[in-house]
């Protein structure tokens, strides 16, 4: 790859281990539940947790409450899931050395993220970003038509950052929405696979994967000036 003047990342399982934001909003309605129905938070959790890794989170809430003979209404519990203080997140260890030395170098970063946009900006402040990365576009601020793989977002991202497609990398982990755009535009991709994430396992045809897939981050810093 050529020598990049800027790295645009994506946020969930690429700069922070997203089930560690999973936990935090289960711990959050498992206290609530709690609360209101005078049981254990603990308990409640556990379940939460056992439940997820079985079957995904899709039924999570509704499948425990019916277990555990909980009551309360399914949309307030993804209300305050979706709208708790996450106190737990950090970066990846390899994340937060790769900003650091890209902020040393003098590299523009960027960053974009789907999702629902108070979510999002959660996340984004609980990970001090802000202080870190100079352009970061909640692609659902923009509207939900502008989610990957619309081409807003990331034309948004390299008109902020002063920089051609080809000057930049795009670097995320599901293959299902984040290179294909990058890569009609021009920008370089890199995949990050980690041991733990919800797009890990997939691979989709050429097209859709990333030019290069690291295993950390700092696997990058060889691409920088």
């Amino acid at each position: 790859m050529v020598k990049i003047r800027g790295i645009i990342f994506d946020l969930d399982d690429t700069l922070y281990c997203e089930h560690d934001y999973v936990r935090s909003g289960f711990c959050a309605v498992a206290q609530a539940l709690a609360e209101a129905n005078g049981q254990d938070a603990t308990s409640i959790y556990d379940a939460f947790v056992q439940e997820w890794q079985e079957n995904g989170r899709g039924k999570v809430f509704d499948t425990v409450c019916e277990r555990l003979h909980l009551f309360a209404e399914v949309a307030d519990l993804v209300r305050i899931y979706r709208m708790h203080e996450p106190i737990s997140l950090s970066l990846y260890e390899d994340a937060d050395r790769l900003l650091s030395y890209l902020q040393k170098h003098s590299i523009a970063r960027g960053l974009i993220t789907d999702g629902d946009k108070r979510v999002q900006w959660r996340k984004i402040k609980a990970l001090r970003l802000e202080e870190r990365i100079p352009c970061i576009i909640v692609s659902d601020d923009l509207g939900r038509e502008c989610w990957k793989p619309s081409r807003v977002p990331y034309e948004k991202a390299l008109t902020c950052l002063g920089l051609a497609p080809a000057e930049c990398a795009y670097v995320g982990d599901n293959p299902h929405k984040d290179f294909c755009t990058a890569r009609a535009l021009g920008m370089h991709t890199i995949r990050v696979v980690r041991p733990v994430g919800d797009h890990m396992s997939t691979r989709l045809t050429p097209e859709m994967e990333a030019e290069r897939i690291v295993y950390s981050l700092e696997e990058i810093m060889e691409d920088i000036v």
